[in-house]
């Protein structure tokens, strides 16, 4: 399950396991114009922890899941690879 929120200034997606065992913490995505961030509560040290990636990082992330294995550099549109 997961919800949605727009706020004044981030989109705010949370992300609910609902799996059978071994359950972990809601995962809240807050989507700003200029970075996305990635929150969990650590339940071990009752804090939360935040990983912020830049809008390259998570584009890179979006083109990573259909790729497999390896090194990758994308290309900005309309260049040709290896070329100046």
């Amino acid at each position: 399950m997961f919800t949605i929120e727009h706020e004044f200034d981030a989109t705010v997606v949370t992300l609910v396991d609902e799996g059978g065992t071994h359950l972990q913490e809601d995962v809240t995505i807050n989507a700003f114009e200029e970075c996305v961030t990635v929150e969990q509560l650590d339940p071990r040290r009752d804090t939360v922890v935040r990983v912020t990636l830049s809008m390259a990082q998570l584009r890179d992330l979006a083109m990573a899941l259909d790729l497999p294995e390896g090194v990758y550099r994308l290309q900005p549109e309309g260049r040709a690879p290896g070329g100046g």
